[in-house]
């Protein structure tokens, strides 16, 4: 399977920057493409599943299955659009965030997504993740002056 990966610098405490990941009234900031929570099943972030759709021309409806949780580490999700499946690990290390999604595209176009799918979806990672490092920074910036 295919995976893409991007990382980026955060402020310490990387408590915070957790927090900020789980708070799913903040992802329209960061969340590339994200659109609105449909629908939170059981003990979301650290088990169950979290139900959500694209703005339009996106994604569609996107689900995430946690797999595996663990604080200050991370979370594991098998999830799933109408276009693919796979699984999406999210790790937090002292000044850093990784994200990692190892998916399968539902229709075989190899080529495709060699060519096209693969660039995108790296780029939306990155995209994501400096989103939610400028949110981190204005969140520091912020309880530093208060």
């Amino acid at each position: 399977m295919p995976v893409v990966r991007a990382s980026v610098a955060v402020p310490e405490p990387i408590f915070h920057v957790e927090q900020l990941w789980y708070d799913t009234a903040r992802w329209p900031s960061f969340v590339d493409g994200f659109g609105h929570v449909v629908k939170v099943e059981g003990d979301w972030p650290r088990a169950g599943a979290i139900l959500w759709d694209s703005r339009p021309g996106g994604r569609g409806r996107v689900i995430e299955e946690v797999r595996w949780f663990s604080p200050r580490e991370g979370q594991d999700a098998a999830i799933e659009d109408p276009k693919l499946t796979g699984t999406q690990r999210l790790r937090f290390a002292p000044g850093r965030v990784t994200l990692e999604l190892d998916y399968r595209l539902k229709e075989s176009m190899w080529l495709v997504d060699l060519l096209v799918v693969r660039g995108r979806l790296h780029r939306a990672l990155e995209r994501t993740l400096r989103r939610l490092a400028i949110e981190a920074v204005s969140d520091a910036e912020l309880h530093a002056a208060g």
